[in-house]
């Protein structure tokens, strides 16, 4: 389509190509409130087969697909949410410990092979964020105005969730291991899950895809479960999903797959065109 359409010419437009629309004034009411391009352009391809929709299959699948998307967002951002959290405060509290709270971002408290490059773009960024966050935030202003330096445990709190997955990856390697050591895991997977969870908590928040994700950043995967066979060699949903469960507290931890197996049912019960293992083989979970 390269002219403007009415969402009833969309929905026209759709019934052309083949697909079944049940309830056309419920299909106006959510085009009309996510747009046809969120709903249909972005679900659409696992309903096709050689660029044709395939038979039967119905705009209130597609929709249901775009809805356990949007849900299982919602579901991965609470809990990165957690995650960074706790990630930022083992930080902080390991930081200030051994190296005090005012000269902790001298080169001599980062891993001696890392590069410097990567430190300095590192602090630059973290004096980027104060200067930001100057005005917006009490306790920058508050620390920077009386005593000019902001201590650890305030500088996390400004800090994203990527700038705190790279200062981490800095880290000299004692203490990442003394932060990883909280989670019963090694520094080096810790260092993998954090680049990936923050890609997540990124898609989630920006609202793209999720249940498609694949990430180049792998993860050391046998460490989590060593029977799982991954063809593609990159880092899928799947993936992620099992390393936040590292991550979270055991009452956390049920609550994040109880919800996240609640959006799969109610999922599965929706598609009649596709199966949903089909979706569930994408997102990387095994066949079993």
């Amino acid at each position: 389509m390269k002219e403007y359409k009415s969402n009833e010419e969309l929905l026209d437009y759709l019934i052309f190509k083949g697909v079944i629309i049940k309830n056309r004034k419920l299909a106006l009411n959510n085009i009309q409130k996510y747009t046809y391009y969120s709903i249909v352009n972005t679900y659409k391809d696992v309903f096709k087969y050689n660029n044709t929709y395939i038979n039967n299959v119905t705009f209130e699948e597609i929709f249901a697909l775009y809805d356990f998307d949007k849900n299982l967002k919602s579901i991965f951002l609470k809990y990165a949410l957690e995650i960074e959290q706790v990630v930022k405060s083992l930080i902080a509290n390991t930081v200030s410990e051994k190296y005090g709270i005012k000269d902790y971002l001298q080169y001599d408290c980062f891993d001696v092979n890392a590069s410097k490059t990567s430190i300095d773009e590192m602090i630059l960024s973290i004096k980027e964020e104060i200067n930001k966050n100057y005005r917006k935030h009490n306790a920058i202003s508050h620390y920077k105005n009386t005593y000019d330096f902001i201590p650890p445990f305030v500088l996390v709190k400004i800090m994203t969730m990527g700038q705190i997955s790279r200062y981490y990856g800095l880290l000299k390697q004692d203490d990442r291991q003394n932060v990883s050591k909280y989670f019963k895991i090694s520094d080096k997977l810790l260092k993998q899950l954090l680049f990936n969870i923050t890609l997540v908590r990124n898609f989630s928040a920006h609202n793209n895809r999720l249940y498609t994700f694949h990430s180049k950043f792998f993860i050391s995967f046998k460490s989590i479960d060593e029977s799982y066979n991954n063809m593609s060699k990159s880092t899928n949903l799947y993936m992620v999903m099992k390393g936040m469960e590292k991550l979270l507290d055991n009452s956390k931890n049920k609550q994040f797959i109880k919800q996240i197996n609640r959006e799969i049912y109610k999922l599965d019960k929706k598609l009649i065109a596709i199966n949903s293992k089909k979706i569930l083989n994408i997102m990387g979970f095994p066949n079993e």
